[in-house]
């Protein structure tokens, strides 16, 4: 069984987390560059089994997707151009960010690290991936 990777894919940034390789826990992996996505994931696929990838869905209050989706869809054709037998899970990210800031400072953190947009990002992915997990578990997913 491969891992899950997940994606909080942003317009400078994108946060990634993944789950161990029983697919049962969510960790933060790491932030990147956007424009470095790519070749990231390239480096990580050879390197680790990986069955899905989760991506955030920016979504607005009423269920409309949100103005980001104009920067994710484009990434999205590109991922499966470069990916085309990866198979893709889509999961709503609203309130991620505010849920990780939360998170971040539950743990105990200084300010200044609930105020790093690159720990912020790879919590939220960990969170959207979090999701997916509890989702899937209760039959939403297959």
């Amino acid at each position: 069984m491969g891992r899950i990777l997940a994606i909080d894919y942003g317009r400078k940034r994108v946060g990634l987390a993944v789950t161990d390789p029983g697919q049962m826990i969510s960790s933060p992996m790491t932030t990147i560059s956007a424009a470095q996505i790519i070749p990231f994931l390239k480096d990580y696929f050879a390197k680790e089994e990986v069955d899905l990838i989760v991506i955030g869905e920016p979504r607005q209050m009423n269920n409309l997707p949100s103005e980001s989706v104009q920067y994710i869809e484009p990434f999205i054709r590109l991922f499966r151009k470069t990916f085309p037998e990866m198979k893709i899970a889509r999961v709503d990210e609203r309130f991620t960010s505010h849920l990780a800031q939360q998170a971040i400072f539950q743990s105990g953190k200084k300010k200044s690290a609930r105020r790093n947009k690159a720990l912020v990002d790879a919590v939220s992915a960990a969170i959207i991936l979090q999701s997916y997990l509890e989702m899937r578990d209760m039959g939403r997913f297959k």
